[in-house]
């Protein structure tokens, strides 16, 4: 059989607990491509969410990686708490090796306007979206010791090019991922790692109802929404050779949506 693009390398994922997230999506795609996958989730999060999770999602998912010929590993983590972050990257060099690829895909999200804002629901955001995002992606690279091809991709949605008006917690902490991957990008070059960042604009993951999303239709060209499938085809790009010149971007890969 022919190996794919990403033969013998290992990916973090983070936040891939739902089958109908895009960090599902992302396992998926890279371990088509070769990859072995280690994913990570909380589940007290996602049961918080309108959209919910069904208890074996994650496990369901893990078969569906392995089912693909790679190996897989799995761990429910919750990466607010910044003790965490050090373990669970030691624990993936000991059941995989060394990492190769970082896919910064967990968020934290709720609606928040300024009449409303309050000091928690500030550090929740920052907690997980920026905090961990950058204890991840250090520690990855603190401990990258390879010559090349490493791939740190972080998620976003798109915070500088217009306001996302109840929405002011949950687009600061993201909107300093884009500011963080550019930084970032230019500091560890010189170890053979690139960093870069995604925003798939307004993707159906189960969080648009049916009547929201046929409004929202009409703002993207294609007349649709973006899927799952399209930003982890992206991702899965960015992770491999092909992307080995591609550094310090901000991809907005969101199908022409007009705000």
């Amino acid at each position: 059989m022919e190996q794919g693009k990403l033969h013998n390398r290992i990916a973090l994922v983070t936040g891939a607990g739902r089958l109908k997230g895009i960090g599902a999506a992302i396992c998926k795609q890279l371990a088509k491509e070769g990859a072995d996958i280690y994913f990570t989730y909380w589940s007290d999060y996602d049961q918080s969410m309108p959209w919910g999770v069904q208890q074996d999602e994650p496990e369901i998912l893990k078969k569906e990686i392995e089912s693909l010929g790679v190996t897989c590993y799995k761990a429910e983590i919750d990466l607010s708490n910044p003790e965490n972050i050090e373990p669970l990257m030691k624990t993936v060099r000991i059941k995989l090796g060394e990492p190769k690829i970082l896919v910064n895909n967990a968020a934290f999200s709720t609606s928040n306007s300024f009449m409303d804002l309050q000091v928690t629901d500030m550090d929740n955001h920052y907690a997980v979206n920026i905090r961990a995002t950058t204890l991840l992606s250090v520690e990855f690279a603190r401990h990258f010791s390879s010559a090349s091809g490493g791939r740190i991709i972080n998620l976003t949605s798109g915070q500088s090019l217009g306001a996302m008006p109840g929405e002011l917690a949950y687009a600061t902490t993201k909107g300093a991922v884009e500011a963080f991957t550019k930084t970032l990008s230019a500091e560890v070059a010189y170890k053979g790692i690139t960093v870069n960042a995604v925003n798939p604009g307004p993707t159906q993951t189960g969080w648009v109802t049916e009547e929201d999303e046929e409004v929202l239709k009409g703002s993207f060209p294609l007349e649709r929404l973006g899927e799952p499938g399209d930003v982890a085809r992206l991702i899965s790009f960015l992770a491999s050779d092909d992307a080995k010149w591609i550094t310090g971007q901000v991809i907005h890969s969101e199908g022409g949506f007009k705000r």
